[in-house]
């Protein structure tokens, strides 16, 4: 596990940027696994300006996201789908038919969750997979637990992280309660992870992510064993963690 300390949001997204621009310039046909919430925004904005100017090039790139809320449709406005065409898909030159989100629509959990692991698994698995972190250590929407999930499943939202994403709704009754999201295996076969984190309030949990126990109270530990994890946060995110990192 590589640390990298930048100073603020700006700098941590142009830096994360670089390496997933990176990535797609060595292998055009890069399978990329991809993060929402806000934590990622930057980066997207400076990959699209990019693309824009003819540096990164997006068309034969294809795109896994890691989850998608239960119950709602790819034209709903507070779903990952439609968040990944607003913050990104629709500002570069990406073939639509490239990217995948869980089906939040389709009722049936099982079928939803093979369906995605079998389109993953048939892609190789990502070689890049950016990922966000929860304040409870969560990873996509894997959350505290007494073991690490495997494949792609329905899980039940904490507290905690209804809470967090409720500022993204018209009221928090509006937060939907479950997620389909690709396990922590299937994240931990990407050939490199790259983990973004930002502002004091992921401070605990990125301290617990780096230097804690590899436990499933805090599903991101697991990272400590991947052979090629980078996180790249800012100084109050890592703030609790020791300076000369």
């Amino acid at each position: 596990m590589k640390i990298i300390r930048t100073k603020d949001y700006k700098d941590m997204s142009r830096k994360a940027a670089n390496i997933i621009s990176a990535q797609v310039i060595l292998k055009p046909d890069s399978v990329l696994g991809l993060a929402t919430g806000s934590t990622p925004i930057g980066t997207y904005s400076q990959l699209a300006e990019w693309n824009q100017k003819g540096d990164c090039d997006f068309s034969h790139v294809s795109t896994y996201n890691l989850d998608e809320y239960r119950g709602l449709t790819h034209s709903d406005p507070q779903s990952y789908h439609y968040f990944m065409r607003v913050n990104f898909f629709d500002k570069i030159n990406i073939d639509l038919a490239n990217t995948h989100v869980p089906d939040g629509a389709n009722p049936d959990a099982q079928a939803a969750c093979s369906h995605y692991d079998q389109i993953v698994r048939e892609a190789g698995y990502p070689d890049l997979q950016l990922l966000g972190i929860g304040r409870n250590g969560h990873i996509g929407f894997n959350e505290p637990d007494d073991h690490f999930s495997k494949g792609t499943h329905c899980v039940d939202l904490t507290e905690s992280t209804i809470e967090a994403n409720s500022r993204l709704f018209e009221k928090k009754e509006d937060v939907p309660r479950q997620a389909y999201t690709m396990g922590v295996q299937t994240i931990m076969y990407a050939r490199m992870v790259l983990i973004l984190a930002s502002g004091p309030e992921k401070a605990q949990a990125v301290y617990d992510m780096c230097y804690g126990p590899i436990a499933p109270s805090c599903p991101a530990s697991i990272l400590q064993l991947h052979q090629n994890c980078i996180v790249m946060a800012d100084e109050a995110a890592l703030s609790k963690c020791p300076a000369a990192e």
